[in-house]
């Protein structure tokens, strides 16, 4: 997409709260008006990772995977916000996958999503009872439960004539991801924003790419989204995901910024300083003559930003 094009999709919301209010009602004002910011900043963020990957496309139909948890709820109003002013056509089809978990609430998106004026399916598979039948008690349910889950929505992605599937997965995912792929995997390797499916048939987006996982919460919160709780996957407090997530956060609290450095280096890979030979030819490098400023910095040091010091302390550097 071209600058004017981009401009359009990332433009602030126009104000539209008023500059003054009574003083009885200043709380709601500043309620008001942070709300309105934390909605400027969704939009913004999910439409600065639409024009960056070239997501959606002119008449698009892009169904939107809803599971009922607060992300898919935020997808898919901010899409909606940002459909009604974006600069192509593009149509939106919301889509739940009924799993039959006992004791799901089955009319509470359907009543939503009538509310939001969305056209809408409901796709009923018993993937709980399969789920349940092959992993042993005790053991995590989310990766069979996930291909499950991914093998229908492809199909009902054909069946609607869907040419986009956005998911919900937002910048924690991503990074959490990441690091479960490290530590448990051996990859480097995490959630692409924009993807080709297994079977070459489909292109899955995630718009929420840039967003973090708070703003998604502040927003159902703020939204009074009906949350459907997974009774399936969860309640395992174990999850490594989970544990993930949690060591993420408490680095938030204390070393602000290093989340925010990670995420901004999955944007910024330098092939030829990892030690994968399939991603750079280490082989056959030779000398070029030619200077080239990411080339050999091995007796360099790195000079890399002091960490915050925290309140009344003192951070000295050594060397």
């Amino acid at each position: 997409m071209d600058t004017a094009i981009a401009g359009a999709w990332t433009a602030d919301t126009p104000e539209t709260l008023e500059s003054s209010a009574p003083a009885s009602g200043a709380q709601r004002l500043k309620i008001e008006r942070e709300a309105h910011k934390l909605e400027k900043r969704l939009c913004r963020e999910a439409g600065r990772a639409i024009v960056h990957y070239n997501m959606i496309e002119e008449g698009d139909k892009v169904m939107v995977c809803m599971s009922g948890g607060k992300d898919s709820y935020a997808l898919l109003d901010i899409l909606l916000k940002l459909k009604a002013r974006a600069p192509i056509h593009f149509d939106l089809v919301a889509v739940n996958l009924d799993q039959k978990q006992p004791g799901f609430p089955e009319h509470i998106l359907p009543e939503y999503l009538a509310s939001t004026g969305v056209p809408f399916h409901i796709e009923n598979e018993d993937t709980y009872s399969i789920v349940k039948r092959l992993i042993p008690e005790g053991k995590t349910t989310c990766s069979l439960c996930s291909r499950l889950r991914r093998g229908i929505l492809y199909r009902v992605a054909d069946e609607l004539g869907a040419t986009k599937i956005a998911l919900g997965h937002h910048r924690d995912d991503i990074l959490q991801t990441l690091l479960l792929n490290m530590f448990f995997g051996g990859k480097l390797k995490s959630m692409p924003p924009k993807l080709v499916s297994d079977d070459g048939k489909h292109v899955v987006i995630r718009p929420l790419a840039f967003v973090t996982e708070k703003d998604t919460a502040r927003w159902a919160a703020q939204r009074n989204f009906p949350i459907i709780p997974c009774n399936l996957c969860g309640s395992q407090e174990n999850l490594q995901r989970k544990q993930v997530g949690e060591m993420l956060r408490d680095w938030e609290k204390r070393f602000p910024g290093r989340v925010e450095n990670m995420f901004n280096a999955l944007q910024n890979v330098v092939p030829s300083h990892l030690l994968d030979a399939d991603l750079y030819d280490f082989r056959n490098a030779v000398t070029t003559g030619v200077s080239d400023e990411n080339g050999d910095k091995a007796f360099d040091a790195e000079d890399f930003p002091p960490p915050p010091g925290l309140p009344g302390m003192q951070v000295l550097r050594l060397g």
